[in-house]
């Protein structure tokens, strides 16, 4: 029990499971706001297409309600709205990541003064240029 717990404590320690915290609570968040952009925003102008018909109430009806059971629906509709939140949220960590991207390979090129390289960076691009000085020093002899 106590290697178990050990495995635990260093798992937790390195920070993935904290990593792992943040990005779902931040993710849950993501998701409500734009639950709430495609509910509100979105689906109101295109309920205006549709002649005022909610997406959400779209269904395909298998059996209607009776006295004996409910109605038997597949709803489509709902569905649909499922699959525009995921595009905007899909496209919206698209253009996060490739913003972030951009600045990543600034930070990673060592010739762009404007701003700081990383000390790993710096360090590998000082032993690339020591490798090709001494390759043209071992073809020159």
């Amino acid at each position: 029990m106590k290697s178990f717990y050990q495995e635990f404590k260093n798992f937790a320690i390195k920070g993935n499971m904290i990593d792992m915290a943040v990005g779902i609570v931040i993710g849950t968040a993501f998701n409500n706001v734009i639950s709430t952009i495609v509910k509100k925003i979105i689906m109101p102008p295109l309920s205006l297409l549709t002649q005022d018909v909610s997406l959400s109430d779209k269904k395909y009806v298998l059996r209607e309600a009776t006295e004996a059971g409910e109605e038997l629906a597949i709803g489509y509709g709902e569905l649909l709205e499922a699959l525009i939140d995921f595009f905007i949220i899909a496209f919206t960590i698209f253009i996060i990541v490739k913003f972030l991207n951009r600045f990543k390979k600034r930070a990673e090129d060592p010739k762009d003064k404007t701003v700081e390289t990383p000390k790993n960076i710096q360090l590998l691009s000082n032993i690339e240029k020591l490798m090709a000085e001494q390759n043209d020093i071992l073809k020159n002899r």
